[in-house]
């Protein structure tokens, strides 16, 4: 399984990034998919997640709550994390990872993208 990030790059604060996530390979299923951080000097934290289903559960970390939105795109294999009013406290490398079930009688296991790094400067 793999999953591939794209999107990340450098901003200006109070702007904008949109960051997507696709994941390929040997997979029945993906229960749960969404973003974490990790800045320099500091242990990585969940920025936001989505539940699979008609009735998606969504996660955010209360530092991003109100300006940042994550979806579950179609395909159902791709995750997107809409960034808005970026701040300089936002600057770290973003992960994809996902909640995998390979096959049917197999058992989930979370699968990580390589990151991607988000800057956020004037």
């Amino acid at each position: 399984v793999q999953l591939v990030e794209s999107g990340g790059g450098l901003v200006q604060p109070g702007g904008s990034l949109r960051l997507s996530c696709a994941a390929s390979g040997r997979i029945f299923s993906i229960t749960t998919m969404g973003w974490y951080r990790q800045a320099p000097g500091r242990q990585r934290e969940l920025v936001a997640s989505i539940s699979a289903g008609k009735n998606k559960i969504l996660n955010y970390a209360d530092s991003v709550k109100g300006r940042f939105t994550i979806s579950r795109d179609n395909p159902w294999n791709t995750v997107s994390l809409q960034m808005n009013s970026l701040k300089s406290e936002d600057t770290a490398v973003y992960y994809c990872y996902g909640r995998v079930k390979p096959t049917q009688a197999g058992f989930e296991n979370d699968y990580w993208g390589q990151g991607t790094q988000v800057t956020v400067s004037s």
